[in-house]
C-alpha cells in the first residue's frame, strides 16, 4: 500500500488536526516515546502548531483517510523548551526550521515516506528562507525494560537526509509515559543539518 501525500499550508491545517492528533496518540504510543496521550491534549497543542509562522503539515493519504503526517514550522514559533536549547548555545532561531513529528502507521512503512516527509519539509523551509533545518528525538537508555527486542533507531536514516546530532543540544519536554500517572521530563536530542 502506497499513499499518497498532500502539503498543507494556512487554512488547510485545520480540518486535518484531529486526525493528526489521532495519529500522534496511536505512533507515539509505541517505543521509544511511549506517550499515554488525550486527544483534548493533542487539541490544544496542535491548535498551537496551527498557528505558528511557516507552518506545513505533510499528510500520507490512503484512499482518502490520512495515514501518515509530518509536521514543521520556524523554530521561532515553537515551544520554549524547544527554543532555549538554541538561544542558549546562541544560535539565530529565526533561521532555523523545526521539523517536528513524523507519524506513520506501520503498513506504510519501508515505502520512501519518511524522505517524502523530509523532502516536502525542507522545500517548504527554503520557500521561507530557512538555512538550517533540525529535529529532535526522545532519548532512552539502552537497557529501559519497554525497549523491544532487535529495536532500531533511525540514526542511520537521519545520517542520510544529512542530519547530524549537535552535541549538547538537547531539550526536556514532558509527558506522561505509559503505566505512569504524571508527567516527567524526557530529554531529546537535537539533530541538525544546513539547507
Amino acid at each position: 500500500m502506497t499513499p499518497g501525500f498532500e502539503v498543507l499550508t494556512g487554512d488547510r491545517i485545520a480540518p486535518a488536526l484531529d486526525d493528526v492528533a489521532r495519529l500522534r496518540i496511536t505512533v507515539f504510543r509505541d517505543y521509544p516515546y511511549l506517550y499515554d496521550g488525550t486527544l483534548d491534549y493533542e487539541r490544544d497543542y496542535l491548535a498551537t502548531f496551527a498557528k505558528a509562522e511557516g507552518a506545513v503539515i505533510v499528510v500520507a493519504l490512503e484512499e482518502g483517510r490520512i495515514v501518515g503526517a509530518s509536521t514543521g514550522c520556524k523554530l521561532s514559533s515553537e515551544h520554549e523548551e524547544f527554543k532555549q536549547p538554541f538561544l542558549h548555545a546562541g544560535m539565530d532561531v529565526e533561521r532555523i526550521f523545526y521539523c517536528a513529528e513524523s507519524v506513520l502507521l506501520p503498513p506504510y512503512r519501508g515505502q520512501g515516506a519518511g524522505h517524502r516527509f523530509f523532502d516536502e519539509r525542507e522545500a517548504h523551509a527554503l520557500t521561507l528562507g530557512m538555512r538550517q533545518s533540525a529535529f529532535c528525538a526522545v532519548q532512552r537508555p539502552p537497557d529501559h525494560p519497554l525497549r523491544p527486542a532487535g529495536y532500531t533507531p533511525l540514526d542511520a536514516f537521519w545520517r542520510r537526509r544529512g542530519y547530524a546530532p549537535v552535541e549538547g543540544l538537547i531539550a526536556h519536554f514532558s509527558w506522561r509515559d505509559r503505566g505512569e500517572n504524571h508527567d516527567t521530563p524526557k530529554p531529546l536530542q537535537f539533530w541538525m543539518r544546513e539547507l
